[in-house]
């Protein structure tokens, strides 16, 4: 059986991201809590964001909220978004600015805070049943890729559909699904397994984000829907400013990966004006 490379315990790794020590990818670390995708907008635009998250829990799994101002999110843990993230991502009208480890700078009042449900979550589950996932055996990024599957759209938000990929044998398949399946908070079941360029990937080793991770010659691609996607619907509606996390970089949570947060969402405070 597989075992994962040396990791981090949940105190220690958010002690080390605080510091600005650790701003390396999370898969692997903190085994079996719950890791989250960052999307943070004003609030002019945050209703959108969640109608689009609402009508692609696929991809976007709201597993977290803060409304406006609020750097802090309760029901995930003692975390101050503002420098619990590895590495963040600064966009202005949809285009990426710079790459940071602290956004303490760039916080605002009428900020609002999602966290999305992440793959890395379930990754603990296929290794302890004996299904090794490759790009952590590497040390490297998931591999991600943009689909021809374009999302629903929500307000101003839409865009293609980004998914992750690991390999496994044919006849691992079914148990994979079947163990993806306990994970609807953390993108669920895979939505594809097979040719990649029936889903519009032209080739597995050149990843739009993350690391290339071969494919061995008996093994089928596998792919999930990822948390990444929003920033595909970002860049098509060039929002003034949004605030993700870099690729792979995910927010880490106190929570037990296999309990899905309550999350509560005041409608009234993403009213705008």
């Amino acid at each position: 059986m597989f075992e994962p490379l040396a990791k981090l315990g949940v105190v220690e790794l958010r002690r080390e991201v605080r510091a600005g020590r650790f701003t390396g990818q999370t898969a692997g670390q903190a085994p079996d809590l719950l890791q989250g995708n960052l999307v943070i907008l004003p609030l002019e635009y945050a209703g959108d964001f969640l109608l689009y998250c609402m009508n692609n829990p696929k991809p976007c799994p709201v597993i977290g909220f803060a409304g406006p101002g609020d750097p802090h999110l309760p029901n995930l843990g003692d975390i101050d978004i503002r420098g619990d993230v590895p590495k963040y991502r600064i966009y202005r009208d949809g285009v990426f600015s710079e790459e940071v480890i602290d956004i303490t700078r760039f916080w605002r009042d009428d900020l609002v805070t999602f966290i999305l449900g992440c793959s890395f979550t379930f990754e603990e589950a296929l290794i302890r049943n004996g299904y090794p996932v490759r790009h952590i055996e590497m040390g490297r990024n998931v591999p991600m890729f943009h689909t021809t599957i374009e999302t629903i759209k929500g307000g101003i938000f839409s865009g293609p559909l980004v998914v992750t990929m690991r390999a496994y044998s044919q006849e691992q398949i079914p148990e994979i699904f079947d163990l993806s399946a306990g994970y609807t908070h953390a993108h669920g079941t895979p939505i594809y397994w097979g040719d990649p360029r029936k889903i519009g990937i032209g080739d597995l080793s050149a990843p739009d984000y993350g690391d290339a991770v071969p494919v061995d010659e008996n093994d089928v691609p596998v792919f999930w829907a990822c948390g990444v996607t929003p920033q595909a619907a970002i860049a098509r509606a060039k929002p003034k400013l949004c605030i993700t996390h870099a690729p792979g970089c995910m927010l880490v949570t106190d929570v037990p990966s296999s309990e899905p947060p309550l999350v509560t969402i005041s409608f009234a405070s993403l009213q705008h004006g």
